[in-house]
């Protein structure tokens, strides 16, 4: 996917983050919840506020879906889409 040098890649701190606190949930909780290969990286680079693929976006939503127990949505974690 190509993507220009313009493009700004550190957002700063998403809300995902603050879901993953609000339901005590540590990034190993995320990876171990996860039915896709979800890595410690890819959630490090999500709450640290990286611009991530829309695939990867996706694997974060749904580990955060399944290790919650709750149903968000893709705008409900990241604000930059």
């Amino acid at each position: 996917m190509y993507m220009p040098d313009d493009i700004e890649r550190d957002l700063g701190e998403q809300p995902v983050g603050k879901l993953m606190e609000l339901y005590g949930l540590r990034s190993a909780d995320l990876v171990k919840s996860s039915t896709e290969q979800l890595t410690f990286k890819m959630v490090s680079r999500a709450v640290n506020g990286r611009r991530l693929t829309p695939n990867v976006q996706h694997k974060i939503l749904n580990a955060l879906n399944i290790a919650a127990g709750k149903k968000h949505r893709i705008e409900d974690l990241f604000n930059y889409r």
